[in-house]
């Protein structure tokens, strides 16, 4: 999260986060939540903020619904499919 804010302070945002569901120091949803709250308080245009991945070894369809209405970008499954997670970064126009 520090290092997020201080991208964001510094006019160097991130692009991209992958992050995995289980996470040691706080769930991920709660992160999702705290970045998407960043952002707005920074006033960052949806269209700007960063995309975010979600991972996980869990095909728990709860995790994935509250995932997308805690406004992560896309989420995938271990063992991660390449062209899955191609698939995103194009959508997302980070790579051509």
């Amino acid at each position: 999260m520090d290092a997020f804010r201080l991208a964001q302070d510094e006019g160097k945002p991130y692009d991209l986060i992958c992050m995995d569901i289980m996470m040691p120091e706080m769930d991920d949803h709660e992160a999702l939540e705290r970045i998407r709250d960043i952002e707005e308080s920074m006033d960052v245009p949806s269209s700007q903020a960063v995309r975010i991945i979600m991972t996980t070894a869990l095909q728990d369809t709860k995790n994935v619904m509250t995932a997308f209405r805690s406004l992560c970008d896309a989420y995938l499954f271990k063992p991660i499919d390449q062209t899955k997670l191609l698939e995103n970064l194009q959508k997302f126009q980070l790579i051509p």
